[in-house]
């Protein structure tokens, strides 16, 4: 049950904007670290199979820490209920299985740049989903204008004259756009589960079975880790920690606010991992020029008047 503290700290203002943007500052270093762990465990740009098996060990480590770090703070194991077995099952197919096969396929199928932007729908996908198919929420104008000032954003911090183009491919494009409808899913079932449901204990299990799934696909597949190096185990626990800290904390805020109010912080994830790759990976001399500070500005403008908007579930 939410007690009125939980109540009035979750939906705070100022606390969801500080939790938030933690949770995307995590995942943006999530770009970096995961191109870092493809060099240091020799994984080629085109072995998908490989990819989806590193990202199910990393997803699987992920589970393990959660339920392991949250036993520790709560001083007892955390355990699911029976009941809560079928909406783990369900979480888990959406939010890390699903999700993201559709994706590692999609981006093996078209450019990056392509993927980013697409992927930045994400933010609006859910809105739309939240508010249409679960009723969570009212779709507004507010909403929808915050939305798409977040996807002008995310769409200017990614177009550097290369790579964009209009051509489609279901394997490529459209893999990317169900990857986002997955997303949208994820989100308002975190939302309606999150009522009676544990999220640490939610986002711990899921977490585990979707790890499972991915390694068993990406085996079958023809993904092989060959390459182990000190530096590659250390970026994959780090990369395990990125996922148990940030979803567990953004469960938290979507059980106790409208989706609408925590997605749209998700445009800063492709902002935050354009500057720390271009710090951590050298791919560009500069990491935070004018084209960054526009695309800022469009997405927190996009943040707050959404932030603003006062209309009730």
């Amino acid at each position: 049950m939410k007690t009125n503290d939980q109540l009035t700290i979750y939906t705070r203002p100022f606390v969801r904007a500080i939790f938030a943007t933690i949770c995307c500052l995590l995942w943006g270093s999530a770009f970096p670290a995961i191109k870092l762990g493809y060099r240091w465990f020799d994984i080629m740009a085109d072995e998908t199979g490989t990819q989806i098996l590193f990202a199910g060990c990393r997803f699987t480590l992920a589970g393990i820490l959660t339920v392991v770090i949250g036993s520790i703070l709560a001083r007892k194991v955390l355990l699911p209920k029976r009941e809560s077995f079928k909406k783990i099952a369900i979480l888990s197919i959406f939010q890390t299985s699903l999700h993201y096969l559709c994706f590692y396929v999609g981006l093996a199928h078209t450019t990056g740049v392509k993927s980013s932007i697409l992927n930045g729908i994400s933010v609006f996908v859910a809105i739309m989903i939240a508010a249409l198919v679960f009723k969570q929420e009212k779709l507004t104008k507010i909403k929808i204008l915050g939305s798409i000032l977040g996807f002008c954003g995310i769409a200017l911090v990614n177009l550097n004259g290369t790579g964009l183009d209009f051509n489609f491919q279901m394997q490529g494009e459209g893999m990317i756009i169900l990857s986002t409808v997955c997303y949208g899913i994820s989100s308002a079932l975190i939302r309606m589960y999150g009522k009676d449901e544990n999220p640490v204990v939610l986002s711990g299990y899921q977490f585990t079975l979707g790890g499972i799934v991915m390694i068993v696909i990406g085996y079958l597949t023809g993904g092989k880790l060959n390459v182990c190096t000190g530096k590659g185990i250390a970026i994959l626990i780090y990369l395990a920690f990125v996922s148990a800290i940030a979803y567990t904390l953004w469960s938290l805020l979507l059980r106790y606010n409208d989706v609408s109010k925590v997605a749209v912080f998700g445009c800063l994830n492709p902002v935050f991992g354009a500057i720390l790759s271009a710090f951590i990976l050298k791919e560009s001399a500069q990491g935070f020029g004018i084209k960054e500070a526009i695309a800022l500005v469009l997405i927190s403008g996009g943040i707050f008047i959404v932030q603003k908007n006062k209309c009730k579930s």
